[in-house]
């Protein structure tokens, strides 16, 4: 946990404990063989259990669809047509249109960098005809080589989209992603220059975002799990798939903050959900099979730290503890006098 945390959470700790040993049963400094009186037993108590303590961090939600990425045009002319906001483009699709001709978005994880003609070579070359394959196209072999036979395969494409019949791929008429896209934004209109962004857009998988403090970093690593609650009480379980700078996250008189992003093994559980009232939890520190009792049992002892009143029939007395982890009301305890199903005295 930062130590930013940390001296923020003990101190809200130790007001609330000092108040909790000077009321009641723990109204004086006890010492750990401080036998208790018949009138000093306590009105309510508790058991020490043992059981897995998890400090959880909540924080709030909303539906994303992920990291937006900005298109260019490396073609140049006139922005003649785009896409509407929210619309899915797929392999061979049309992402805008410059002086009436497409741009198209092809798969694959090489940026497009050159133009490509007979005798061209390359891994771009490859990743090339293994869209031209997968739209239906054939009569070349998908390697490494641009050769004239996948120059006549590209004069059959470039005649589906209404293009010259060149047999060259200029640089700029494909797009290369991972997958589909999901249009976000336009950043300009039609009839403007086919110069700079032209679209933002993201995958097409829904996913939950989660802000949190930079000094929580470690509890939001890629591939940690979380648990996300929707605004109808149903919990599903996410994965934090990456972490970055969350939008204006340099605010004046705010700490710097970080975005979450959250996937799910089954993107449809979130589909149809509220976008209001979402909750992410994520897991701070855990404790297995550890002994554990109420926070409000501790008392403060007259030679420092905390310690439980243990009843045992009409016999009762104080034993010092070494606490461990807090979390949800509850704290972790150890010491030799301790045992699980104890009885101890709640402070009034």
């Amino acid at each position: 946990m930062n130590s930013r945390v940390n001296r923020r959470w003990f101190m809200g700790i130790g007001l609330g404990l000092g108040a909790v040993g000077f009321t009641g049963a723990g109204a004086l400094l006890r010492r750990p063989s401080d036998a208790v009186p018949a009138g000093d037993r306590p009105i309510t108590t508790a058991k020490i259990t043992r059981e897995d303590l998890v400090e959880l961090r909540t924080v709030p939600g909303e539906l994303s669809y992920g990291l937006e990425q900005l298109v260019a045009s490396r073609v140049t002319g006139t922005i003649t047509e785009l896409p509407a906001v929210g619309e899915i483009v797929n392999r061979g699709g049309r992402l805008f249109r410059v002086d009436d001709q497409p741009v198209v978005l092809f798969f694959g994880t090489l940026p497009a960098y050159r133009a490509l003609s007979a005798p061209t070579k390359g891994k771009d070359v490859k990743q090339f005809k293994e869209n031209l394959r997968a739209l239906g196209y054939s009569g070349f072999s998908v390697d490494d080589t641009y050769n004239e036979q996948a120059a006549a395969a590209v004069r059959r494409w470039q005649k589906d989209l209404g293009l010259p019949q060149s047999g060259t791929v200029e640089l700029g008429r494909v797009f290369y992603t991972a997958g589909p896209l999901r249009v976000a934004s336009t950043k300009v209109a039609a009839g403007a220059e086919a110069s700079g962004a032209i679209l933002a857009v993201t995958s097409t998988t829904r996913m939950v975002s989660a802000k949190i403090k930079a000094y929580d970093e470690t509890i939001a690593r890629p591939g940690t799990k979380a648990t996300v609650e929707l605004a109808n009480g149903k919990q599903i379980q996410g994965v934090v798939q990456s972490i970055h700078a969350a939008p204006d996250s340099e605010s004046a008189g705010q700490d710097p903050a970080l975005e979450a992003l959250l996937s799910f093994d089954d993107p449809a559980a979130i589909a149809d959900a509220n976008p209001s009232g979402i909750r992410v939890r994520f897991v701070v520190q855990e404790r297995k099979g550890v002994l554990v009792a109420p926070v409000g049992a501790l008392v403060a002892l007259a030679g420092g730290g905390f310690g439980l009143q243990i009843l045992d029939g009409d016999s009762n007395r104080y034993v010092a503890v070494k606490t461990g982890l807090f979390a949800s009301g509850k704290v972790e305890v150890n010491g030799p006098d301790l045992a699980e199903g104890m009885t101890i005295g709640m402070a009034q």
